[in-house]
């Protein structure tokens, strides 16, 4: 009996004793897999009479009745660091001084743990010392959802479901607190006397406080009436409700609330109310509408789409009628629209489909203003393109059709490309195991065009001739429904073959050489027939339907060659210039077309005299027609390189370092001698250079046609004068080298004391931002991120303190009756930074020959940590208005705002 009570003694002692000395322990790092506690509770274990014991054996083979099964189902550790407490009584276990707590993905830190293991329930606060400071308040983390708690906590892991006192917790980009938080099993959350905020600085600039706050995880944010608050300040904003999107990726369908506000012109409104459709992961799309009180409404549709290793892109659509009330001098009722489409293929197959479509109403850039997007306001020209190419696997053969577009919205002018196809064969090399090298580099490709072009810009019918006093303009007409059938008629088309045979090789070992053929052949389906009306005293025309084709050929024969040359300086920071001269000599010939058996030219009677002159019958083709007269030309070019070589090292002690400097980057200059023509042999001189200084901040191009011929003044039948070229060189008749018929300055600075970054690096730099933010990449995030590339008034440096850009046009233009055209124009954007957080931004522009100021702006931003300000003011011009914006910087609180705008309608 002794024995027997000895032995349960030392059994006891082996159980109870490890968890004393583990209390003892301090400073070591614990971790202790814990399992469900014996539901017979052991703490009230007592010595049972071994006679009383029935040792039944044969009850244990029931494996069924062995150990109730447990609902912990993952294994629990914790750890302490001064000490934990074991309380078989109660059954409950204390963790004292930096103690933590894991069960799945649960984690729970704090200096006070107490697990109740019989309500699988547990309770942390923090300690508070002798001068009422609290040390080590609770953090829990469940899941991807962390808490920051103030006070206390109570939790019951095996139903996941918290009460919490006085919490902070991050859902997405944002920051919610609440004096009592309900968690349940689902992960949502509910908040008595809450904020919300995306500021995350302990007093936030900003934040909406409701009594009552709900979150849904995965989906949103909903409050009761709330109020906007201010550096702690209530301001009278505020709604009966709120919804917050809280979904990542912006997954969630939901409901878009409108902006509101009011015009003078167009009254009360309510704008962007709609619906965002979450189809799936791989399409999205936001219906909107605009709606006034004076009549004037809107519908807007923007969806994006993404189909993974294959494609992406989006459309928009923005639908607007604009109405006057009846009393208005100028009433203005219009209906406009603009679609935007852009489609990219991802690499992938021998096919490739892309798309990038701008189009839309003139009317509309002249009577809806962005006012956040500055340059689409301004903009004068829209293009558009969809395209199609395929490669034939194992052939030379490729494919590829398009659709474009071109649209001037300053004059109207409309121009579809619709459709275009090229089939084309790559060049093959028949003779390449020749060793005789012109042989062996001998080529020859094929190409095949078709196009068909739409324009609302209609030739008249009749070839007036504008020598003899007539016009023959062609007239503008709208782009219109009504018009469309006018327009298909008047449809330019045709197709075109081209065969370029060509052998390039060297020749007197100094010299390339290249010889070339190309034989080109034009199907039309029309041609032009002239005859003489003596009625009216001018040639007429008439279209003669029927397949006809236009064949022709040419040949020419180049050679070039390099020179340079170096000049050294002993003296001087100078120490190389470098000169490279490109010479270039060629002769081509083109037999003359213009005999009548080739059916390409008429010769027509053209006054009541009997002159007669030759047309071209596909005169205005979409490619032309054969070329006029016989061509036998000397081709010459020049094109020239200058560099220099300086040092950059000022220690005349070490070697020098040097670096390359443009002092002329090209000047290029070319011409041609026709032998073949009766007069005007010699062809206009063409002259370009292009030139950059101060590190390629400032860079200039020039570019002008000079004509060589002399001018004179002749008086027409008419009796009036006019001035035509003469056949006699412009040196010779005492008016210098020539007449400048056409020449172009373009000067482009940027200024700024550090580096000026490039569309791509700003892209760049955005994106590496957003990444490092925490966010992920998606459709719809990059499409915001080429928004602001794409406008860089969105966009702002606030690491560069000041940056000045300053361009000058130039154009000039005299044509042969001496008629002339100057249109010059500077343009001037930068910003200024008038301290850390505060940065003026600008750009104007001055149309010197017209002596006004172009479309101007003026901007102030603000750097508000959590917020950004932007002032913006167009002071004059069609687009006048002026808006503020204090804009939330977080992704998903972009169209949170305080604005107030007032618009060019308000005039």
């Amino acid at each position: 009996m002794q024995g027997f009570r000895l032995l349960l003694f030392c059994f006891l002692s082996l159980l109870i004793l490890p968890e004393q000395v583990l209390a003892q322990r301090s400073g070591r790092a614990l971790e202790k897999p814990l399992r469900a506690p014996d539901t017979l509770g052991l703490p009230r274990v007592e010595i049972p009479d071994t006679l009383s014991i029935a040792a039944d054996t044969l009850a244990l083979t029931d494996s069924a009745k062995i150990v109730p099964r447990s609902s912990i189902t993952s294994e629990i550790t914790y750890h302490a660091e001064d000490s934990i407490i074991a309380d078989f009584l109660t059954n409950k276990l204390y963790l004292y001084k930096e103690a933590w707590f894991e069960y799945g993905q649960m984690r729970l830190d704090a200096d006070v743990i107490v697990i109740d293991w019989e309500k699988s329930e547990l309770y942390a606060s923090g300690v508070t010392d002798s001068l009422g400071n609290i040390n080590g308040n609770p953090f829990f983390k469940d899941g991807n959802q962390v808490y920051e708690i103030r006070k206390e906590m109570r939790y019951n892991f095996k139903t996941q479901k918290a009460i919490i006192k006085d919490v902070v917790t991050e859902q997405q980009d944002g920051i919610l607190r609440g004096e009592t938080i309900k968690k349940t099993d689902d992960g949502s959350i509910y908040l008595d006397h809450g904020y919300y905020t995306t500021c995350k600085l302990t007093e936030p600039h900003w934040h909406i406080s409701s009594n009552k706050l709900k979150s849904i995880e995965g989906k949103q944010i909903v409050s009761g009436p709330f109020n906007l608050y201010f550096n702690g300040i209530p301001t009278p904003l505020g709604l009966p409700f709120g919804i917050i999107p809280n979904t990542p990726e912006e997954k969630a369908s939901g409901i878009i609330f409108p902006s509101y506000g009011e015009e003078q012109v167009r009254g009360l409104f309510l704008r962007d109310f709609g619906y965002y459709f979450a189809f799936n992961d791989f399409i999205h799309a936001r219906v909107t509408g605009d709606i006034y009180s004076k009549g004037s409404w809107g519908v807007k549709s923007q969806s994006v789409y993404k189909k993974r290793y294959r494609y992406s892109g989006g459309f928009n659509l923005d639908y607007q009628i604009i109405k006057s009330a009846e009393t208005d001098e100028n009433p203005l009722d219009t209906r406009t629209f603009r679609v935007t489409w852009n489609h990219t293929p991802e690499s992938r197959g021998t096919g490739r489909f892309s798309a990038s479509v701008n189009a839309g109403s003139t009317s509309y850039f002249n009577n809806v203003v962005n006012p956040t997007n500055f340059q689409n306001n301004i903009q004068s020209d829209l293009q558009s393109s969809v395209n199609y190419t395929k490669q034939f696997a194992g052939t030379p053969f490729s494919l590829s059709s398009s659709m474009q577009h071109s649209q001037s919205v300053s004059t109207g002018e409309v121009r579809l490309r619709l459709p275009t196809l090229n089939v084309s064969m790559n060049r093959q090399n028949p003779f390449q195991n020749v060793k005789f090298e012109p042989l062996k580099t001998l080529n020859i490709a094929w190409n095949f065009d078709f196009q068909n072009s739409i324009s609302n810009r209609i030739q008249p019918p009749s070839p007036i001739d504008p020598e003899l006093g007539g016009n023959n303009t062609p007239q503008l007409i709208p782009f219109t429904p009504d018009n469309f059938g006018l327009l298909l008629r008047n449809a330019n088309n045709g197709a075109q073959h081209r065969i370029p045979v060509q052998s390039t090789f060297n020749l007197f070992k100094y010299f390339t050489a290249a010889a070339s053929a190309n034989i080109t052949e034009l199907w039309y389906l029309q041609r032009l027939s002239y005859f003489y009306n003596p009625a009216s005293e001018r040639v007429d025309q008439i279209v003669e339907n029927g397949f006809n084709r236009v064949t022709f050929y040419t040949s020419s024969f180049n050679l070039n060659t390099n020179v340079y040359g170096f000049f050294n300086f002993k003296k001087g920071k100078i120490q190389t210039i470098r000169q490279h001269l490109q010479p270039t000599f060629g002769f081509s010939y083109t037999p003359d077309f213009t005999d009548e058996s080739f059916g390409y030219f008429q010769r027509v009677q053209n006054n009541a005299n009997g002159d007669t002159r030759l047309y071209n019958r596909h005169q205005g083709f979409i490619f032309g027609g054969a070329p006029q007269g016989e061509a036998r030309s000397l081709t010459m070019s020049l094109r020239s390189v200058l560099e220099a070589k300086i040092k950059t090292d000022e220690d005349s002690t070490a070697e020098a370092s040097t670096k390359k400097i443009p002092l002329l980057e090209n000047l290029s200059i070319n011409s041609s001698y026709n032998f073949a023509a009766d007069s005007f042999q010699l062809s206009n001189f063409n002259i370009s250079a292009r030139t950059s200084f101060f590190d390629r901040k400032l860079s200039i191009n020039l570019s002008s046609n000079l004509d060589p011929y002399a001018t004179r003044t002749f008086t027409n039948t008419s009796g009036n004068e006019i001035v035509r070229r003469v056949n006699q060189f412009a040196w010779k008749s005492g008016q210098g080298l020539g007449t400048i018929r056409n020449a172009s300055l373009n000067m482009n600075a940027s200024i700024n004391p550090g580096n000026t970054q490039n569309p791509n690096e700003v892209r760049d730099e955005l994106t590496n931002q957003f990444l490092q933010q925490g966010g992920q990449m998606n459709e719809f995030v990059e499409s915001q991120i080429n928004q602001i590339v794409n406008d860089p008034s969105q966009y702002i440096d606030w690491n560069i303190p000041w940056n000045l850009t300053v361009g000058y046009n130039l154009a000039y233009s005299r044509q042969t009756n001496g008629n002339t055209n100057i249109t010059q124009a500077m343009n001037l954007s930068g910003d200024v930074s008038l301290s850390e957080k505060w940065k003026i931004n600008f750009s104007t522009g001055v149309d010197i020959q017209a002596k006004n100021i172009t479309q101007s702006m003026i901007g102030i931003a603000r750097d508000l940590h959590c917020w950004q300000m932007n002032v913006n003011w167009v002071p004059f011009g069609r687009f006048t208005s002026y808006n503020i914006d204090i804009r939330v910087k977080s992704s998903i609180l972009q169209d949170l705002k305080v604005s107030r705008r007032r618009s060019f309608f308000d005039r």
